[in-house]
């Protein structure tokens, strides 16, 4: 299965709030202009160390110089944050820690979604709402102010750069966990594999061969998910039934005094008593 090289970031960042008023307070807290790109350019030339140490495949060593790049990034750069993020889970699929590649691909996405939410299908009213390429409202430009006009367009074509370059590392970062939480299996790791195919499934920034992935995913999941669902929950009633022996046995019973019977219609269960 392709797994996508090291991404290279671009100089975009942008941030929003987090969940709590405190973490607001320290994600929005700025470094002074000439620190930052100092940190930024710092962080940058250690990722690039990382990113030669991916290509000879000392994955260990490459997953060290991100964890370095990272503690020279300051943290409100989501953007370029999120970047490292996805080189680690690449660094992790190579060394198939299927769990680590699953939280880092995770945080990145979720830095991805503080520079650009997700895409809306439709508003409160339930029609679909009209943006533009950058995500934002279409804005109509009247001409009357060339000087004014420019600006304009170079700031919607800076905001659609942007979006296509969180797209493109967003794309490479659910390929990643989806591949991750397959290798790991079980019913729910499963189930958020099938979630993040189809959403990359919706997306249109896709390679040919990730596209094939995707596909035969979405085609061979159910079935994987539907076997899985089935063994945990046998799995999970040979030990409630082990746990009722164990109360039941002192009374002279066992759980093969009770028979339980599925509605078809509802899914639920009766039980019967018998002696």
């Amino acid at each position: 299965m392709t797994t996508h090289s090291p991404d290279e970031a671009k100089d975009q960042s942008n941030h929003t709030g987090s969940d709590s008023e405190e973490e607001d307070i320290f994600h929005d807290a700025r470094f002074p202009a000439e620190e930052e790109t100092r940190l930024l350019e710092e962080s940058r030339s250690i990722k690039g160390e990382a990113n030669k140490l991916y290509s000879v495949a000392s994955y260990d060593q490459a997953i060290s110089a991100y964890d370095r790049a990272l503690a020279s990034c300051p943290s409100y750069l989501d953007y370029e944050v999120a970047v490292l993020r996805s080189n680690m889970a690449a660094c992790f699929l190579k060394l198939e820690d299927w769990k680590a590649a699953v939280d880092s691909a995770s945080a990145c996405i979720e830095g991805l979604d503080r520079v650009i939410p997700p895409p809306k299908e439709t508003n409160t009213e339930g029609s679909k709402m009209q943006e533009g390429e950058s995500g934002e409202a279409v804005v109509e430009i009247s001409g009357d102010d060339e000087a004014a006009e420019l600006k304009e367009l170079q700031r919607i074509k800076e905001s659609d750069e942007r979006k296509r370059d969180v797209m493109r590392i967003r794309a490479k970062a659910l390929m990643r966990r989806a591949r991750a939480k397959v290798e790991l299996g079980g019913w729910g790791n499963l189930q958020g594999a099938e979630e993040d195919y189809k959403t990359l499934a919706a997306m249109d920034n896709l390679s040919a061969d990730d596209k094939r992935i995707v596909q035969r995913g979405l085609r061979e999941l159910p079935e994987r998910i539907n076997k899985a669902r089935e063994n945990e929950m046998a799995d999970m009633m040979g030990k409630l039934k082990d746990l009722g022996n164990g109360i039941l046995n002192p009374f002279g019973l066992s759980t093969d005094n009770f028979n339980f019977v599925q509605d078809p219609k509802t899914g639920g269960y009766s039980m019967n008593f018998s002696s």
